[in-house]
Protein backbone atom coordinates (compact mmCIF):
# COMPACT_ATOMS: atom_id res chain seq x y z
CA UNK A 1 0.00 0.00 0.00
CA UNK A 2 1.51 3.20 -1.26
CA UNK A 3 1.16 5.73 2.13
CA UNK A 4 2.17 8.91 0.55
CA UNK A 5 1.72 12.02 2.24
CA UNK A 6 0.81 15.35 1.05
CA UNK A 7 3.08 17.04 -1.48
CA UNK A 8 6.03 18.94 0.14
CA UNK A 9 5.56 22.74 -0.43
CA UNK A 10 8.53 24.06 1.66
CA UNK A 11 6.33 23.78 4.75
CA UNK A 12 3.86 26.24 3.86
CA UNK A 13 0.31 25.64 3.57
CA UNK A 14 -1.48 26.84 0.14
CA UNK A 15 -4.36 29.31 0.54
CA UNK A 16 -6.69 27.52 -1.49
CA UNK A 17 -6.71 24.75 1.63
CA UNK A 18 -7.79 27.62 3.92
CA UNK A 19 -11.31 27.73 4.72
CA UNK A 20 -13.46 30.84 3.59
CA UNK A 21 -13.41 32.44 6.72
CA UNK A 22 -9.57 32.23 6.53
CA UNK A 23 -9.37 32.79 2.85
CA UNK A 24 -11.20 37.06 3.42
CA UNK A 25 -8.09 37.12 5.60
CA UNK A 26 -5.85 37.22 2.48
CA UNK A 27 -8.01 39.03 0.21
CA UNK A 28 -6.23 42.25 -2.02
CA UNK A 29 -6.92 45.85 -1.36
CA UNK A 30 -9.36 47.43 -3.15
CA UNK A 31 -7.56 50.05 -5.95
CA UNK A 32 -7.01 53.60 -5.27
CA UNK A 33 -9.75 55.91 -6.94
CA UNK A 34 -8.43 58.02 -9.22
CA UNK A 35 -7.37 61.73 -8.78
CA UNK A 36 -6.96 64.52 -11.15
CA UNK A 37 -3.87 65.55 -11.53
CA UNK A 38 -3.21 69.32 -10.07
CA UNK A 39 -0.43 70.49 -12.26
CA UNK A 40 0.28 69.83 -15.79
CA UNK A 41 3.78 67.86 -16.31
CA UNK A 42 6.73 70.20 -17.32
CA UNK A 43 7.15 69.85 -21.19
CA UNK A 44 3.46 71.02 -21.08
CA UNK A 45 3.70 74.38 -18.94
CA UNK A 46 4.12 77.35 -20.47
CA UNK A 47 6.97 79.02 -18.59
CA UNK A 48 7.24 83.06 -18.27
CA UNK A 49 9.45 84.35 -20.37
CA UNK A 50 12.81 86.01 -19.34
CA UNK A 51 13.53 89.09 -20.67
CA UNK A 52 16.86 90.86 -20.33
CA UNK A 53 16.80 93.94 -18.22
CA UNK A 54 20.50 95.78 -19.74
CA UNK A 55 18.62 98.64 -21.29
CA UNK A 56 17.47 99.42 -17.74
CA UNK A 57 20.91 99.63 -16.15
CA UNK A 58 21.53 103.55 -17.35
CA UNK A 59 18.80 104.76 -15.12
CA UNK A 60 20.74 103.10 -12.01
CA UNK A 61 23.46 105.32 -12.38
CA UNK A 62 24.20 108.09 -9.94
CA UNK A 63 20.82 106.83 -8.36
CA UNK A 64 22.73 107.28 -4.70
CA UNK A 65 26.36 108.93 -4.54
CA UNK A 66 26.90 108.46 -0.66
CA UNK A 67 26.33 104.69 -0.84
CA UNK A 68 29.07 102.63 1.39
CA UNK A 69 29.42 99.30 0.67
CA UNK A 70 28.38 97.30 3.63
CA UNK A 71 31.51 94.95 4.41
CA UNK A 72 30.87 91.54 5.14
CA UNK A 73 31.13 89.41 8.98
CA UNK A 74 34.23 88.15 7.99
CA UNK A 75 35.76 91.16 6.79
CA UNK A 76 35.05 93.03 9.82
CA UNK A 77 36.63 91.12 12.04
CA UNK A 78 39.71 91.07 10.11
CA UNK A 79 39.73 95.19 10.26
CA UNK A 80 38.67 94.95 14.03
CA UNK A 81 41.79 92.33 14.48
CA UNK A 82 43.73 94.90 12.71
CA UNK A 83 42.68 97.55 14.03
CA UNK A 84 43.70 96.07 17.72
CA UNK A 85 47.34 94.91 16.81
CA UNK A 86 47.91 98.42 15.29
CA UNK A 87 46.76 100.31 18.72
CA UNK A 88 48.86 97.39 20.88
CA UNK A 89 51.65 98.45 18.71
CA UNK A 90 51.10 102.42 19.19
CA UNK A 91 51.15 101.91 22.95
CA UNK A 92 54.32 99.34 23.10
CA UNK A 93 56.29 101.62 20.98
CA UNK A 94 55.22 104.67 23.38
CA UNK A 95 55.94 102.58 26.73
CA UNK A 96 59.69 101.22 24.93
CA UNK A 97 60.50 105.30 24.80
CA UNK A 98 59.03 106.02 27.58
CA UNK A 99 60.74 103.29 29.61
CA UNK A 100 64.41 103.85 31.32
CA UNK A 101 64.95 102.49 34.61
CA UNK A 102 68.42 104.29 34.68
CA UNK A 103 66.39 107.50 35.10
CA UNK A 104 63.40 106.62 37.15
CA UNK A 105 63.55 108.50 40.33
CA UNK A 106 62.03 105.70 42.61
CA UNK A 107 65.01 103.12 41.52
CA UNK A 108 67.80 103.19 43.92
CA UNK A 109 70.61 101.29 45.47
CA UNK A 110 73.30 99.22 43.73
CA UNK A 111 71.45 97.17 40.97
CA UNK A 112 73.91 94.32 41.64
CA UNK A 113 72.44 94.12 45.13
CA UNK A 114 69.11 94.05 44.52
CA UNK A 115 66.46 91.22 44.37
CA UNK A 116 63.62 90.97 42.25
CA UNK A 117 60.64 89.36 43.82
CA UNK A 118 57.73 89.09 41.37
CA UNK A 119 53.97 86.56 42.47
CA UNK A 120 53.39 88.21 45.25
CA UNK A 121 50.06 88.09 47.26
CA UNK A 122 48.89 91.81 46.90
CA UNK A 123 48.05 91.75 51.05
CA UNK A 124 51.93 91.62 51.72
CA UNK A 125 53.38 94.06 53.46
CA UNK A 126 57.20 95.49 53.64
CA UNK A 127 57.61 94.58 56.95
CA UNK A 128 56.80 90.53 56.14
CA UNK A 129 59.63 90.70 53.53
CA UNK A 130 61.69 91.91 55.32
CA UNK A 131 61.13 89.70 58.28
CA UNK A 132 61.61 86.62 54.94
CA UNK A 133 64.41 88.21 53.66
CA UNK A 134 66.41 89.52 56.40
CA UNK A 135 67.53 85.66 57.34
CA UNK A 136 70.31 85.93 54.05
CA UNK A 137 71.76 89.34 55.76
CA UNK A 138 71.10 92.66 56.53
CA UNK A 139 68.66 94.60 54.46
CA UNK A 140 69.35 97.90 52.95
CA UNK A 141 65.90 98.73 50.99
CA UNK A 142 62.69 97.33 50.70
CA UNK A 143 60.56 99.12 47.82
CA UNK A 144 56.85 97.15 47.37
CA UNK A 145 56.52 98.51 43.78
CA UNK A 146 52.72 100.29 43.59
CA UNK A 147 50.30 101.87 40.78
CA UNK A 148 49.41 105.24 41.01
CA UNK A 149 46.48 104.47 42.36
CA UNK A 150 48.57 103.28 45.17
CA UNK A 151 47.41 99.67 44.81
CA UNK A 152 50.50 96.75 44.58
CA UNK A 153 51.67 94.90 41.29
CA UNK A 154 52.32 92.39 43.37
CA UNK A 155 56.23 91.94 42.47
CA UNK A 156 59.01 93.97 44.80
CA UNK A 157 62.98 95.18 45.06
CA UNK A 158 64.94 94.41 47.90
CA UNK A 159 68.88 95.58 48.67
CA UNK A 160 70.59 93.53 50.26
CA UNK A 161 73.82 95.53 52.17
CA UNK A 162 76.21 92.64 50.99
CA UNK A 163 76.16 90.89 47.58
CA UNK A 164 77.00 87.56 48.58
CA UNK A 165 73.62 87.68 51.09
CA UNK A 166 71.38 88.58 47.72
CA UNK A 167 72.70 85.30 45.67
CA UNK A 168 72.21 83.51 48.91
CA UNK A 169 68.19 84.66 48.80
CA UNK A 170 68.60 84.14 44.78
CA UNK A 171 69.52 80.27 45.53
CA UNK A 172 67.11 79.82 48.27
CA UNK A 173 64.46 81.69 48.41
CA UNK A 174 62.43 80.95 44.89
CA UNK A 175 59.66 78.94 44.98
CA UNK A 176 58.89 79.51 48.48
CA UNK A 177 55.35 80.31 50.08
CA UNK A 178 54.49 83.73 51.43
CA UNK A 179 51.27 84.23 52.20
CA UNK A 180 49.69 80.96 50.72
CA UNK A 181 51.54 82.24 47.78
CA UNK A 182 54.71 80.31 45.92
CA UNK A 183 56.76 83.55 44.86
CA UNK A 184 59.84 83.68 42.13
CA UNK A 185 62.78 85.56 43.00
CA UNK A 186 65.35 86.71 40.60
CA UNK A 187 68.11 89.17 40.12
CA UNK A 188 67.54 93.02 38.91
CA UNK A 189 67.83 93.05 34.94
CA UNK A 190 66.47 96.59 34.01
CA UNK A 191 69.84 98.19 35.15
CA UNK A 192 72.03 95.60 34.41
CA UNK A 193 71.16 93.60 31.32
CA UNK A 194 72.29 95.75 27.95
CA UNK A 195 68.31 96.08 26.31
CA UNK A 196 66.53 94.14 29.05
CA UNK A 197 62.80 95.13 28.53
CA UNK A 198 59.87 93.76 30.88
CA UNK A 199 57.14 91.31 29.89
CA UNK A 200 54.41 94.09 29.33
CA UNK A 201 56.58 95.49 26.77
CA UNK A 202 57.58 92.85 25.12
CA UNK A 203 60.59 90.97 26.77
CA UNK A 204 60.99 89.12 30.50
CA UNK A 205 61.83 85.58 30.92
CA UNK A 206 58.45 84.49 32.60
CA UNK A 207 56.53 81.41 30.31
CA UNK A 208 53.17 82.20 32.17
CA UNK A 209 51.56 84.18 29.48
CA UNK A 210 52.74 82.35 25.69
CA UNK A 211 49.40 82.25 24.35
CA UNK A 212 47.21 79.26 24.95
CA UNK A 213 46.70 77.74 28.20
CA UNK A 214 48.75 74.51 27.27
CA UNK A 215 51.47 76.23 26.15
CA UNK A 216 51.87 78.81 29.26
CA UNK A 217 53.99 77.66 32.26
CA UNK A 218 52.09 76.33 35.02
CA UNK A 219 54.29 75.40 37.45
CA UNK A 220 56.49 77.78 39.91
CA UNK A 221 60.04 78.73 39.92
CA UNK A 222 62.25 80.36 37.17
CA UNK A 223 63.75 77.15 36.55
CA UNK A 224 60.71 76.01 34.25
CA UNK A 225 59.51 72.69 36.02
CA UNK A 226 62.61 71.42 35.57
CA UNK A 227 64.19 71.47 38.95
CA UNK A 228 62.52 69.17 41.63
CA UNK A 229 59.09 70.96 43.42
CA UNK A 230 60.05 72.18 47.24
CA UNK A 231 56.93 72.00 48.78
CA UNK A 232 57.78 74.05 51.33
CA UNK A 233 56.71 77.11 53.36
CA UNK A 234 58.07 79.28 56.03
CA UNK A 235 57.25 77.06 59.57
CA UNK A 236 57.64 74.29 57.70
CA UNK A 237 60.24 71.19 56.70
CA UNK A 238 63.09 72.79 54.60
CA UNK A 239 63.92 69.12 52.84
CA UNK A 240 67.56 68.61 54.40
CA UNK A 241 69.93 70.26 56.39
CA UNK A 242 69.60 73.90 57.06
CA UNK A 243 73.23 74.86 56.89
CA UNK A 244 75.06 71.85 55.01
CA UNK A 245 75.22 68.45 53.99
CA UNK A 246 74.86 66.35 50.80
CA UNK A 247 70.52 66.99 51.55
CA UNK A 248 69.91 70.50 49.40
CA UNK A 249 69.85 72.24 52.61
CA UNK A 250 69.11 76.19 53.00
CA UNK A 251 73.10 77.03 52.91
CA UNK A 252 74.61 73.65 51.16
CA UNK A 253 74.55 74.17 47.84
CA UNK A 254 74.67 70.85 46.72
CA UNK A 255 71.65 71.22 43.99
CA UNK A 256 72.33 71.69 40.27
CA UNK A 257 70.74 74.96 41.03
CA UNK A 258 73.43 75.93 43.01
CA UNK A 259 76.34 75.12 41.16
CA UNK A 260 74.51 77.08 38.26
CA UNK A 261 74.46 79.92 40.59
CA UNK A 262 78.47 79.45 41.54
CA UNK A 263 78.93 79.72 37.82
CA UNK A 264 77.30 82.83 37.07
CA UNK A 265 78.45 84.70 39.92
CA UNK A 266 81.89 83.33 41.15
CA UNK A 267 85.16 83.43 39.34
CA UNK A 268 86.32 84.42 35.86
CA UNK A 269 84.57 87.36 35.25
CA UNK A 270 81.06 85.34 34.86
CA UNK A 271 77.72 86.06 34.75
CA UNK A 272 77.31 88.45 37.12
CA UNK A 273 80.73 90.24 37.22
CA UNK A 274 80.92 94.09 36.91
CA UNK A 275 83.37 94.06 35.24
CA UNK A 276 81.78 92.64 31.80
CA UNK A 277 78.61 94.86 31.93
CA UNK A 278 76.32 92.92 33.91
CA UNK A 279 74.34 89.97 33.70
CA UNK A 280 73.94 88.35 29.91
CA UNK A 281 70.68 86.95 28.82
CA UNK A 282 72.76 84.32 26.66
CA UNK A 283 74.55 83.02 29.54
CA UNK A 284 71.11 82.89 32.10
CA UNK A 285 69.87 80.27 29.11
CA UNK A 286 72.73 78.60 28.65
CA UNK A 287 72.80 78.10 32.37
CA UNK A 288 68.89 76.79 32.31
CA UNK A 289 69.47 73.92 29.98
CA UNK A 290 72.55 73.14 31.64
CA UNK A 291 70.31 72.27 34.91
CA UNK A 292 67.92 71.11 32.72
CA UNK A 293 69.70 68.44 30.75
CA UNK A 294 72.45 67.81 33.68
CA UNK A 295 70.52 65.99 36.82
CA UNK A 296 74.08 64.58 38.53
CA UNK A 297 73.91 64.61 42.33
CA UNK A 298 77.52 65.03 43.81
CA UNK A 299 78.68 61.22 45.69
CA UNK A 300 78.92 61.39 49.23
CA UNK A 301 82.75 61.65 49.54
CA UNK A 302 83.30 64.44 47.08
CA UNK A 303 83.51 67.78 48.51
CA UNK A 304 81.05 70.13 49.46
CA UNK A 305 80.20 73.97 48.46
CA UNK A 306 79.73 76.19 51.57
CA UNK A 307 77.41 79.65 51.90
CA UNK A 308 78.94 81.16 48.92
CA UNK A 309 79.66 78.30 46.33
CA UNK A 310 83.29 78.04 47.34
CA UNK A 311 84.66 74.67 48.32
CA UNK A 312 85.92 73.57 51.40
CA UNK A 313 89.27 72.94 52.02
CA UNK A 314 90.63 69.35 52.59
CA UNK A 315 93.69 69.20 54.38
Amino acid sequence: MDRRGPPDNGGRVGTAALPPHLLRLFAPRPPLPYAKPLDRDPGQKDEPRMTPVSQYLDMCKGHDTDYVPTLSMAERKKQKLQERKEKSEKALKEGLEAWDPNKDEHVVGDPYKTLHVSRLSYEVTEKELRREFSMYGPIENIRLVKDVEGKPRGYAFIEYEREKDMKAAYKDADGIKILGRRIVVDVERGRTVKGWKPKRLGGGLGGTRIGAPHENQTSSGRDNGSRHDRDRSRGGPSGGDRYGGSSGGRYGGSGDRDRGMSRRYEGGGGYGDRSRGGYSDRSYERDSKRRKSRSRSRSPGGPSRGYGGRRDSRD
